[in-house]
């Protein structure tokens, strides 16, 4: 392991590692088939100050006023030490909650309570709830949670963790996107829920490591959103088993990080060379040159998720990358990576391979329809 940390070491600089969280944590799944990404990733590799740097820098994908409606979302739930949130519980859960003894971790110690110090009072927590034989049901707010990514700790912060009298762990994600007749944005639950994944992953690490069988978490993750137009909160039960997994796997990936470094030319670094002042003084130039010594697996929806989308969009469209037009587009022209070559397989003037005459007739025949569309326009 310490042979691989340094070679880690040697491709992120001279700058400490950039910890996880849970949002790039569930945008593992969202592109697994990336290397740049995972070698980034595994180094702990500043992306977003490298975008910045060769100007290509990632729009916030929030406002300042999403994020200050989503936080009083959040307290609007949890207000009176969770009564609302209680009342959410007995709905989504179908159980009798009477009571429950509500902990807000975020004021255990000091003010400035580091987060192994607020780990090991969430720990404390957590084992004392599912050793507990009394009736009490615990719901513990801003816990500090750990998984061990590529093999370093990671401390994560999900919304609420509910223990319920079965012995059962719950993760609560808090979201303030709405939920209109009973339907809500596809991509912004599935993120929710790939991100809680994390969670429950790190809650089932910590009861592994006491002994204690996983499925005392549970796959269910309640998702608390607004219904409707209004700020009345309603909860719903979300199946993450899928989301777990592919986190799992990728997790596993980021394990098996060697042979992507074998794959590097020598000495290759994306090291910034920061300044005393913390100012990137790296040729540009070099810099681009050392990230394109590794494959980079472009799709649009690398935009809502990935500091680096711009730079390798912007690589891709010079390459002409049929990636640049979506994965289904990629999927229906499967075997063809460059938009000039599904142009000319189009147009005619490029003979087919023989796994190709299909497509290729299919291409034609919207070329076709295109043209007439145009002469008849």
């Amino acid at each position: 392991m310490s042979l691989l940390n340094d070679r880690l070491d040697a491709l992120r600089g001279t700058v400490p590692a950039k910890g996880h969280d849970a949002r790039t944590l569930a945008a593992l799944t969202t592109n697994p088939g990336c290397t740049r990404r995972a070698l980034l990733d595994a180094a702990g590799v500043d992306k977003d100050a490298i975008a910045v740097h060769l100007g290509k820098p990632r729009p916030l994908a929030k406002s300042s006023i999403a994020l200050r409606s989503g936080a009083i979302f959040e307290q609007q739930v949890k207000a009176d030490g969770g009564a609302e949130l209680l009342r959410l519980l007995r709905e989504a859960l179908g159980l009798p909650l009477p009571e429950a003894a509500h902990t807000d971790l975020a004021a255990v110690g000091t003010q400035d309570a580091s987060l192994q110090v607020r780990h090991a009072y969430t720990r404390t927590a957590i084992l004392e709830a599912i050793r507990s034989t009394g009736p009490a049901r615990t719901l513990l707010d801003h816990p500090i949670l750990q998984l061990t990514v590529a093999g370093h700790p990671v401390y994560l912060e999900p919304d609420v963790v509910a223990f319920q009298l079965d012995g059962v762990f719950h993760i609560i994600e808090i979201k303030s996107f709405a939920v209109l007749d009973g339907q809500a944005d596809p991509a912004k639950v599935a993120a929710a829920v790939t991100q809680a994944a994390a969670y429950i992953l790190a809650l089932r690490e910590l009861l592994e490591n006491e002994g204690v069988d996983k499925d005392a978490v549970s796959d269910d993750v309640i998702l608390v959103t607004p219904r409707n137009f209004s700020r009345r909160p309603v909860a719903s039960l979300v199946d993450a088993r899928k989301k777990v997994a592919a986190l799992t796997r990728q997790l596993s990936r980021l394990t098996r990080i060697e042979p992507l470094l074998d794959a590097l030319p020598p000495h290759t670094t994306f090291d910034l060379a920061p300044d005393p002042d913390d100012r990137p003084t790296r040729d540009p130039k070099a810099l681009t040159a050392a990230l394109q010594t590794t494959s980079a697996r472009y799709t649009p929806a690398c935009r809502h998720f990935c500091d680096l989308a711009y730079f390798c969009r912007s690589e891709a469209r010079d390459e002409g990358s049929i990636d640049v037009l979506g994965t289904g587009v990629r999927d229906d022209l499967g075997g063809i990576d460059h938009i000039t070559t599904a142009l000319r397989l189009a147009d005619g003037t490029r003979a087919p391979a023989p796994d190709q005459t299909d497509l290729a007739a299919a291409l034609q025949h919207a070329h076709t329809i295109r043209a007439q569309l145009r002469e008849s326009a």
